[in-house]
């Protein structure tokens, strides 16, 4: 499988609101002040936004509690038990199934308020009341956060679309972590997840960010830029592939040549993703170091399992001096791109050892039996990857229901 990178859920969310707060006891009777000052900062739209009607008002108070869920969620400020948090979920104890139903219980409702809101979009008093919302989000991707002892940095923009990205990038993101936690039970549905979730990170990256690109001016997290979302998409895809190889490898009668194509396909998916990142202006150089890290050590070790299993096939083909050659360059470029983090250089260097392991019984039967010239550089065949998945299409709900607002 890939090396797991499950920081994109860990999102923050508040309201830049932090006037008033005093020292005040903690549920467990400590002094702590920057909960009572975390309860005060709750978007609550119908305290902004002015509208005409009790249908209306109704519509934006479920808004800001549908919000005020998944803040407390997200945020850890959360005083729901974890039995009543199951029994709202019908019944699932996964804390990735219960923040996806959070959040598309949320979406619909933004969705229709934003549609509403477009109409007026030009209107003074209009663009005052996003101004006053003061939505802020943290970033989990800006290289800026890594260093930040203080918590994590948090981004203000004052317009309504940076919420839905925001909240539509949660969402991917938990996806994500939803795929990942169905891959020891039910590799077919851990891929599909994988594909919804590109399916999310690619709207966002097509349909909602680019008007708010054009909209504002003001430093952004990397979540709110195309070039960012695209990556994503693009190694949501490299991971549901690489769950159908495991599928295929578990199975055990696809062929070296076909799993070798498979691996390779994943290694050209995220090499499109760094090339989807590097596609946005200045924004390559705010990400996090060790994002970039995951991206390039997820390749190598994909393009290691291709060539070994190429190797293979090689063999099998009675090729045993291009089999060797072939391995040997493949081992000589993985161990230049050994990873820092510390899980990730262990599962690195179990895959080498397996690699080194075939290398080693083919050199010894080389050596013995055919006694076979072994190529380099140049004289090596490539070999082309083969990408076999597709997103599954984010089609955005929307409820239908007429705002009024006093403009």
């Amino acid at each position: 499988m890939m090396l797991q990178y499950r920081d994109l859920a860990k999102l923050k969310t508040k309201k830049c609101c932090f006037k008033n707060s005093k020292w005040c006891p903690s549920s467990k009777g400590k002094n702590f002040q920057y909960l009572e000052a975390l309860c005060l900062s709750y978007i609550v739209f119908e305290d902004v936004i002015a509208v005409r009607d009790s249908v209306s008002l109704e519509h934006l108070k479920e808004l800001s509690s549908k919000r005020r869920v998944i803040e407390d969620s997200i945020n850890q400020t959360s005083f729901i038990t974890e039995a009543i948090a199951r029994e709202m979920s019908g019944g699932s104890t996964s804390r990735c199934e219960q923040e996806r139903l959070r959040l598309e219980n949320y979406l619909p409702l933004l969705e229709n308020f934003i549609s509403h809101a477009d109409i007026v979009s030009n209107n003074s008093q209009m663009i005052r009341w996003t101004s006053q919302l003061k939505i802020q989000w943290s970033s989990v991707l800006s290289s800026s956060s890594f260093f930040n002892l203080t918590g994590p940095k948090f981004f203000q923009i004052d317009n309504l679309r940076f919420e839905l990205g925001m909240a539509l990038f949660l969402y991917g993101a938990v996806l994500r972590e939803r795929a990942l936690e169905f891959l020891p039970s039910d590799l077919k549905q851990s891929a599909f997840i994988y594909r919804e979730a590109a399916g999310v990170f690619h709207y966002l990256a097509h349909e909602v960010l680019p008007s708010l690109h054009s909209a504002i001016s003001a430093e952004r997290p990397p979540e709110a830029t195309s070039s960012v979302t695209s990556a994503i998409s693009l190694i949501c895809l490299a991971e549901a592939q690489a769950v159908y190889i495991r599928k295929a490898e578990e199975t055990g009668n696809t062929g070296f040549g076909v799993l070798a194509k498979l691996h390779l396909g994943v290694a050209e998916l995220l090499s499109e993703a760094v090339g989807a990142l590097n596609s946005g202006i200045g924004e390559y150089k705010a990400i996090s170091s060790r994002f970039l890290e995951f991206i390039s050590s997820c390749k190598a070790l994909h393009e290691l399992r291709g060539h070994t299993y190429f190797s293979k096939g090689l063999k099998h083909d009675d090729q045993i001096g291009i089999a060797i050659g072939v391995l040997r360059d493949a081992l000589s470029n993985v161990k230049r791109k050994m990873p820092g983090d510390d899980s990730w250089k262990t599962f690195f260097r179990k895959e080498i050892e397996h690699s080194a392991d075939t290398l080693q019984k083919f050199e010894h039967e080389n050596e013995f039996v055919w006694h076979e010239k072994i190529p380099s550089g140049d004289e090596l065949p490539l070999l082309q990857g083969n990408e076999i998945v597709k997103i599954e299409p984010y089609r955005p709900k929307k409820w239908e229901r007429e705002l009024a607002f006093k403009t």
